[in-house]
């Protein structure tokens, strides 16, 4: 009976410190990114050098002792009875693997811009066009007509910034009328080649790929290729334009760099009241923390009223991130870091949860630059508990 009651304790201590660690040790490591970014927003606000560091491997090692036996019993009529005792340990013994972000890591990560398609990943998300470019982009750029400009995000540009931030919101409408498009530029390209240039094996090994089309008259072979462009935000869906359309809009966005993301809001469609082409110009992360530190003091944001012409809008707060910066550290927040002599932490809020959505999102953002942090060559700080 001993033996079965040893053992169900074990089956039962087991799981329940195996589910305990893993819980924790989520917990502490989520806590760990949000002070990061707090520290490091701390660090752009006071000017100072930006630097993380990552937990790249956490190992437990878990050990459980139990022992059973039996004594006799000191006092009493049954002295001469075996008393049973029970006993046992358990102990924790985790290793954890520290790794700073330096060196070519660092630029990767925190200096290199970002390329349109992880915007269009977090934007297929269902997550606010208005706030995510924000945070992101650095500048709009508009060909063509009267606006045609840069518009940076950043508020000491005045009317640029107010452009910028009326554009943003525009978006926003057509988005909550369900109406923005988020598409590549999906178009047919084709190629004309003497046909004398190709010999029977070659035009098998074509067809693979492409469509062949042999003009006898003319004595030339069109290869047409169906090829998935560059990505677009536009207030229409791209698949009813012509091909030639198509392939124009892929040709000028392609001459851009690959952290710009095209916008067409043509007239005639939702929001075409308004009507908006050219790129929004991605940042990098580095830039991102730069900016929300920089809006504390030295280039605060204002209020922007959205363009005439846009529909009722239901968010237009005045900070990118609101954050509580003070010399007493605040009670009513969950997460607050102390940098120098103020402590950070989320601005809290009533009602739709910006500031929320906004630090979840640039948490989301930092995952989305993660590389492979056990690298060769790294200094790596192991700590055992």
């Amino acid at each position: 009976m001993a033996v079965l009651v040893l053992c169900a304790l074990q089956g039962c201590f087991s799981p329940l410190a195996l589910d305990r660690a893993v819980v924790e040790y989520d917990k502490v490591t989520t806590d760990i990114l949000s002070k990061q970014l707090l520290l490091n927003i701390g660090r752009a606000h006071q000017h100072q050098p930006m630097h993380f560091t990552g937990v790249s491997n956490i190992a437990a090692t878990f050990n459980f002792q139990f022992n059973a036996g039996a004594t006799p019993a000191f006092t009493g009529e049954v002295g001469s009875v075996m008393t049973p005792v029970f006993g046992g340990t358990m102990s924790e013994n985790p290793t954890i693997s520290i790794v700073p972000i330096e060196g070519e890591e660092f630029t990767r990560r925190l200096l290199t811009p970002f390329q349109e398609n992880k915007l269009t990943m977090l934007l297929r998300q269902g997550v606010d066009v208005d706030l995510v470019l924000r945070l992101l982009a650095g500048e709009l750029r508009l060909n063509g007509g009267q606006q045609s400009g840069v518009y940076l995000n950043q508020p000491a540009d005045g009317d640029g910034y107010r452009l910028f931030r009326q554009a943003v919101l525009h978006l926003s409408a057509i988005q909550d009328s369900h109406k923005l498009f988020v598409e590549p530029l999906i178009f047919n390209r084709s190629w004309s080649l003497p046909a004398e240039s190709l010999n029977a094996e070659q035009l098998a090994t074509l067809q693979k790929d492409y469509k062949v089309e042999f003009n006898a008259e003319q004595k030339q072979v069109t290869l047409t290729r169906r090829v998935t462009g560059r990505i677009v935000l536009t207030n229409y869906d791209p698949a009813t334009l012509s091909n030639d359309e198509r392939l124009a809009l892929h040709d000028e966005a392609d001459r851009g760099a690959e952290n710009d993301v095209s916008v067409d809001i043509r007239s005639g469609y939702p929001g075409g009241e308004w009507p908006l082409h050219g790129v929004f110009r991605l940042r990098s992360f580095h830039n991102v923390l730069n900016f929300i530190g920089q809006t504390i003091n030295d280039d605060p944001e204002y209020p922007v009223d959205k363009h005439p012409r846009t529909p009722s809008v239901s968010e237009n707060p005045v900070h990118t991130l609101a954050l509580l910066v003070d010399e007493d550290e605040p009670s009513a927040t969950e997460i607050s870091v102390r940098f120098g002599d103020y402590y950070y932490a989320l601005q809290p809020e009533t009602g739709y949860q910006w500031n929320r959505e906004g630090f979840r999102l640039l948490c989301q953002i930092f995952q989305m630059t993660m590389t492979d942090l056990a690298r060769k060559g790294a200094p790596e700080i192991t700590i055992s508990k």
